[in-house]
């Protein structure tokens, strides 16, 4: 069976992007690779994530440099899932991740929207349990 393996993310710079999804998301840096054309291959995932993670991609022209910040023509394009929405949410806070909105319960799950560094909008999310 396929699997989604990683999701590329324009990043202006690798360094700042790394300090944002370890420091600010707690996600882990899997991979920071020098490439012989002098960019890096940069994966980071979320802690126990196996299947999917991101490729942090600095851009190589100046159309993929007008995308960065608004790859998702400005609408939520990335969910991040929780088994724990309070503690996840207080700790990005802290951190300096900024929230769009306050928390809020729907039908199917707690969610609120973050940016993350450049302005894409992203979902915390804790799914409501089925169970």
């Amino acid at each position: 069976m396929a699997h989604l393996g990683l999701v590329a993310l324009l990043v202006r710079e690798y360094d700042e992007a790394i300090d944002f999804y370890v420091g600010g998301l707690g996600f882990e840096l899997v991979e920071d690779t020098a490439r012989p054309d002098g960019s890096r291959w940069v994966v980071v995932r979320p802690p126990g994530a196996r299947e999917t993670a991101l490729l942090l991609a600095r851009p190589s022209s100046a159309e993929q440099r007008a995308r960065v910040g608004d790859q998702t023509g400005g609408r939520v394009g990335l969910f991040l899932y929780t088994e724990d929405f309070a503690r996840d949410h207080a700790r990005m806070v802290a951190a300096g991740v900024r929230f769009l909105e306050e928390p809020r319960h729907e039908a199917y799950g707690s969610v609120a929207v973050f940016a993350d560094l450049y302005g894409n909008r992203w979902d915390l999310l804790q799914p409501r349990s089925t169970e």
